[in-house]
């Protein structure tokens, strides 16, 4: 009998940070990383990518780069799936990239001065 795989615990606050970013804002990986003092951006990539809750009820495609590029866009089933929700919330996106990314900037620290 195989054990069940289990998952990191810091997964589940990587995915209820992503869970909490408001629609037509975005965030980046090291944003997510100081909040939950993981030390590592990529922590927060390998979180999103490895939890299989990338196509799911996550608001992944929320979460770029530090430049504000869609660097995670090929860790969903279709590459153009990112840019396609972000636009839909009134992002621009131009070569893969957030137009104004400071603009659409959403710090998890927002939301403890609530």
């Amino acid at each position: 009998m195989t054990k069940p795989k289990q998952i990191p615990p810091y997964y589940t606050s990587v995915i209820d940070v992503v869970k909490l970013i408001p629609p037509g804002r975005v965030t980046n990986y090291g944003a997510i990383a100081d909040f939950l003092a993981l030390g590592s951006a990529r922590m927060v990539g390998w979180a999103l990518h490895k939890s299989g809750l990338v196509d799911g009820d996550v608001p992944a495609h929320r979460v770029l780069n530090r430049k504000g590029e869609l660097s995670g866009r090929l860790a969903f089933s279709d590459p153009n799936y990112m840019q396609a929700k972000l636009e839909s919330e009134g992002i621009i996106i131009k070569d893969h990239r957030v137009v104004d990314f400071a603009k659409y900037h959403w710090h998890p620290e927002e939301i403890l001065k609530t």
